[in-house]
């Protein structure tokens, strides 16, 4: 049996593929600059590097989640709070559905990532004795 518990499993799933999702980003702004869709090739290149490095960041925290790294897991809940932010920007743009959908997985991967069982195992040191139990 892993010591990694599910909880991780949602965080670390959900963070890599933000991460994805931004290095795909970066990949369309590549293709959509040397097939000739966009009007400022200045900007575009910029942002493809960008799209690709934030990605690669993210899947390299997800990772170290992964890994039970205690370090991972602020970053992991940062990047949640950014994507609640970008959700409240879909709301105020009349796109309901996508906001909702980031809404949600930014709810669900910060509770898991800052849940009971997820901090027992990132800090081991840290978590209080169980309930019930008394010490003889």
């Amino acid at each position: 049996m892993s010591l990694r518990p599910f909880t991780i499993v949602i965080a670390a799933a959900i963070q890599a593929l933000i991460g994805l999702a931004a290095a795909a980003g970066g990949l369309y702004s590549i293709y959509a600059t040397i097939t000739g869709q966009v009007s400022a090739v200045t900007s575009a290149i910029p942002l493809a590097v960008f799209g690709l490095g934030v990605g690669a960041l993210l899947i390299f925290v997800a990772r170290g989640l992964w890994q039970l790294k205690d370090w991972a897991r602020t970053p992991v809940f940062v990047t949640q709070l950014f994507l609640a932010v970008i959700s409240y920007y879909m709301f105020t743009g009349d796109q309901y559905f996508f906001g909702a959908v980031l809404l949600g997985v930014a709810l669900i991967a910060g509770a898991a990532v800052l849940s009971p069982p997820t901090t027992a195992v990132l800090f081991p040191e840290e978590t209080p004795p169980t309930r019930g139990k008394r010490k003889q």
